[in-house]
């Protein structure tokens, strides 16, 4: 198997959702993983070596100029927003997407000097939309599957581009398209029905001019059990001296879409009409990125402004009502933070599956449960009915379903806790990955299919 992605990780700790999740697949399975080193390079269509176990870990170097235009560029000031339903911060130059092709047609040819001809190729996210059709140009014959992370665009919301055409011609490369919801597999298919070069077939494949390709949602997970047994260990007390006692948590990348101002505002209006004598504290830990991005340059201003503004209104000598980290955690610590908190915080405007979620759930003493607030624009609120979902637009609302989380008996958290765990080991890492490989392997492998025969999908359909 050959993964490859833009992040890749490049030490001992994993963190964000992706790389968790393709480092706990990949540790298991063993394979190739290759990504984009942290180092700038000069272009060279070579791979360095990162690491050997329990997988090889291959990454190639991007220019400066690659990193401004293809990455911060093309990748996350338009692909990004897109996804997010942000039209709004869709940045459009035309050097962006010139760096964006010509750095997928460099990695397809560095994929293409290793692959063997039967090996499974893995392809993941929105920075490579376009690998398949360049690794084809090539020659290469090879079950090709790709899995979007994030949100599926809404078929209007293409037109923002400048070649929208371009979007569904680039995936039906593919030979299987995995998706994180239900939901984005309907958008998916909206958006193939909409164009006059697709055709369904009646197993659910879709013919796209000489091409068959198949969709499908595979809601991603996380290592389950791993990470209730780092939750679980006796460590010593992480805040100290300065236990914030009943706390709240948030743990996400600083980016607009997380719903963080919204989330501080919530909080602040539940420390308003809170009960006399409560103190509780959010605990809020948003490591930084893309901060070459305005918009993410804004989004960092304005949080720093309201949780001054919050604790300036109703810090008190000994307590301190939001506490902010601008920087990661280890993945260990998080788990146990996790298990200590009250209330685990998710308010995404838009969110592909959102792992948080999960992990704050994985982490909880079953006998004492925390409450999980999900919004409901997460993927992960899809299946996790059982969740206190939440309106992350709604500032009462969510204000409220705080005082509710924070006063829920517990039978009913212990209720709503056991269904959420319930989709959490359902949805196991090994699960979806296990999920996506078989089907993909079912694929046919040429891309010209004559007769029109189309892949079988292990009696699942779209």
């Amino acid at each position: 198997m050959i993964v490859v992605s833009n992040r890749i990780p490049t030490g001992e700790s994993v963190s964000g959702g992706l790389v968790v999740a393709l480092h706990d697949t990949l540790g298991c399975a063993g394979g190739i993983w290759i990504g984009a080193h942290p180092e700038p390079g000069i272009g060279e269509e070579t791979l360095d070596e990162l690491g050997l176990t329990p997988y090889r870990r291959l990454a190639f170097r991007l220019t400066e100029e690659e990193q401004k235009n293809y990455y911060l560029g093309y990748a996350n000031s338009v692909l990004w927003p897109l996804c997010h339903r942000r039209g709004d911060l869709v940045e459009m130059r035309p050097e962006y997407g010139a760096a964006y092709q010509a750095v997928n047609a460099r990695v397809a040819r560095m994929v293409g000097k290793i692959a063997r001809h039967d090996d499974l190729i893995w392809v993941h996210d929105y920075h490579f939309l376009p690998l398949a059709k360049e690794m084809r140009a090539l020659g290469l014959a090879n079950r090709i599957g790709f899995f979007l992370h994030v949100p599926f665009p809404a078929l209007g919301d293409l037109s923002v581009l400048s070649q929208p055409e371009r979007f569904a011609d680039d995936l039906a490369h593919y030979n299987l398209i995995g998706l994180q919801t239900r939901s984005d597999v309907a958008r998916c298919l909206e958006m193939f029905r909409a164009d006059p070069r697709a055709e369904f077939m009646p197993d659910g494949g879709i013919k796209f001019l000489d091409r068959i390709t198949a969709v499908r949602s595979f809601p991603i997970g996380i290592d389950t059990a791993g990470f209730a047994e780092d939750a679980a260990q006796e460590a010593v007390n992480p805040f100290g001296r300065g236990d914030p006692g009943r706390f709240l948590i948030g743990v996400d990348r600083l980016d607009y879409s997380k719903g963080l101002p919204n989330r501080f505002r919530a909080f602040a209006r539940y420390l308003e009409n809170r009960p006399a004598g409560s103190r509780p504290c959010l605990v809020q830990i948003a490591p930084p990125t893309r901060q070459q991005v305005r918009a993410y340059q804004d989004i960092t201003r304005e949080l720093e402004e309201i949780a001054g503004h919050v604790n300036g209104t109703f810090a008190e000598l000994d307590w301190t009502p939001i506490r902010y980290i601008h920087r990661s955690v280890p993945r260990v610590e998080l788990a146990r933070l996790y298990r200590k908190a009250s209330v685990g915080l998710v308010t995404s405007f838009a969110d592909g599956m959102n792992l948080v979620a999960k992990e704050y759930v994985a982490a909880q003493d079953p006998k004492n449960p925390g409450v999980l607030l999900l919004s409901r624009f997460a993927g992960a609120a899809e299946d996790m009915t059982d969740a206190l979902q939440i309106n992350p637009y709604d500032v009462e609302d969510v204000a409220t379903a705080i005082s509710t989380a924070l006063d829920m008996p517990l039978e009913e958290r212990q209720r709503r806790h056991a269904s959420c765990l319930d989709v959490v080991g359902r949805t196991d890492v090994t699960i979806w990955s296990t999920a996506f490989l078989r089907a993909l392997m079912t694929c046919i492998p040429s891309m010209t299919f004559p007769g029109f025969e189309s892949p079988a999908l292990d009696g699942a359909r779209a």
